[in-house]
């Protein structure tokens, strides 16, 4: 085997350790909860506009309402993150947090008075905004036919970000989209940064000769 070899095996099993590591906690909670405590874990959801509350921003990506609603969100967590992750494990955990941030706040602002919200959907809707919109900001052939191949298989979930369905929370659909398209215009400004400084690096000896 090979050193680039190995370097994969590396990066997949880290892929792995991570995205298996997080989804370890979500079910685990649920388990538990579902079986241990009947639900009670739902209630540190976020509470719109309780300010006693707020700390269910940071809570509410790892709690669910049921099984289903957990596999529901186990798969597309599974691949949009993974998908992210073959860039930079840090961009998987760059956007996943400003998704659940500006979710998680968007959604306290002006979610129904006492209604809460609970689940991941917010940072999966997050992982689809920045893979959608991460070529548009890009301008990179690549990222514009990943963006367009993610549309074309799950362009149907964007319907979620509109309050059609009773129960379903829009709101952290909408701006968990929001946090991902904001994650990728500011990670597009951050790769062409680095893009003209090597470019200038690399012209640089020429320059001086």
């Amino acid at each position: 085997m090979n050193d680039q070899a190995r370097s994969i095996g590396r990066a997949l099993k880290l892929h792995g350790f991570l995205l298996g590591g997080i989804l370890a906690v979500m079910w685990g909670l649920e388990l538990v909860d579902l079986y241990a405590l009947g639900g009670a874990l739902d209630a540190y959801g976020i509470h719109p506009r309780e300010t006693d509350k707020v700390a269910g921003i940071a809570f509410a990506p790892f709690l669910h309402g049921n099984l289903a609603h957990l596999m529901s969100n186990t798969v597309p967590f599974l691949i949009f993150g993974w998908i992210i992750m073959l860039h930079q494990v840090r961009d998987f955990f760059f956007v996943g947090l400003l998704s659940a941030l500006v979710g998680g706040a968007g959604t306290w602002l002006v979610g129904a008075p006492g209604s809460v919200h609970i689940g991941a959907s917010g940072v999966v809707f997050g992982f689809f905004g920045f893979l959608l919109l991460r070529g548009w900001f890009r301008r990179s052939v690549g990222s514009i036919l990943l963006s367009i191949g993610i549309f074309a298989m799950y362009g149907g979930i964007l319907w979620g970000v509109l309050p059609s369905q009773p129960g379903v929370s829009w709101e952290g659909h909408l701006f968990g989209f929001a946090g991902g398209v904001l994650a990728a215009r500011m990670l597009a400004g951050r790769d062409r940064r680095r893009m003209a400084r090597e470019k200038a690096a690399a012209v640089q000896p020429a320059m001086s000769i």
